[in-house]
């Protein structure tokens, strides 16, 4: 897993209509953080943004699957989903999707 310096600057741009993130590296990928709330992560220059039961549907809707991984001889699936390849031409409707990441991972944060 690996981040590259022009993908964490693409995005960067493109949360911009969001509002100020941050990337931090972590595990060979990065977290991107909102007033110090992980909302979204990125693997191998992919962004998968925080799904809940209030935004699931329109990743699923679009034939995305979430983040997984290899743990224990087993595949673990996170609750960060792939983000559609369309949203990254459509910066507003982009903004509206990772506004719901926002709000399931502060929902996520307050558990």
């Amino acid at each position: 897993m690996s981040v590259s310096k022009e993908y964490k600057a693409f995005l960067e741009d493109l949360f911009a209509g969001f509002g100020a993130v941050s990337i931090r590296s972590m595990f060979g990928g990065g977290g991107v953080y909102h007033d110090g709330i992980m909302f979204a992560l990125i693997a191998d220059d992919t962004l998968y943004l925080k799904v809940d039961a209030s935004n699931q549907a329109d990743f699923e809707a679009e034939g995305m699957m979430p983040f997984t991984y290899t743990g224990k001889n087993k595949p673990v699936s996170m609750s960060y989903w792939e983000v559609p390849e369309a949203l990254y031409d459509d910066p507003e409707t982009f903004v509206g999707w990772a506004r719901k990441a926002f709000g399931a991972a502060l929902k996520s944060k307050r558990k």
